[in-house]
């Protein structure tokens, strides 16, 4: 399974996460079959409100799974017509969130729990 989440920067499972998805300056991509992680830039960063192209970074690597503590509702309806699931995401690192995950223990973002504006957290 390939998880994607928001990050401060590039330094894989030690990396901090970032509070909202369209907003983060990087992507870590864990790879939990194969126990790999890659860094991306997020070449959307500077978008104006309702304007996030959540795949534009991350299309390239198959992902499955986003982790974030907030995401707009548009983008949220584009990664899951893609196929992609969306979790709340808890942990203050990559490696705590995807503990967290793989432990079953966080719940599926949905539309009406969605960001409405920037700034939300």
């Amino acid at each position: 399974m390939i998880i994607c989440l928001p990050t401060m920067g590039d330094r894989g499972l030690k990396e901090k996460v970032h509070n909202h998805f369209g907003s983060a300056g990087f992507f870590t991509i864990y790879n939990s079959d194969l126990k790999t992680v890659k860094t991306v830039q997020n070449r959307n960063v500077h978008h104006s409100h309702g304007a996030c192209q959540p795949l534009s970074s991350i299309e390239d690597h198959k992902v499955d799974i986003v982790l974030t503590s907030g995401m707009g509702r548009r983008a949220l309806r584009k990664l899951n017509m893609e196929g992609i699931k969306v979790y709340t995401l808890e942990g203050e690192t990559v490696e705590e969130a995807v503990k967290r995950f793989e432990e079953g223990n966080l719940s599926e973002l949905t539309v009406d729990r969605s960001c409405q504006h920037h700034g939300c957290h």
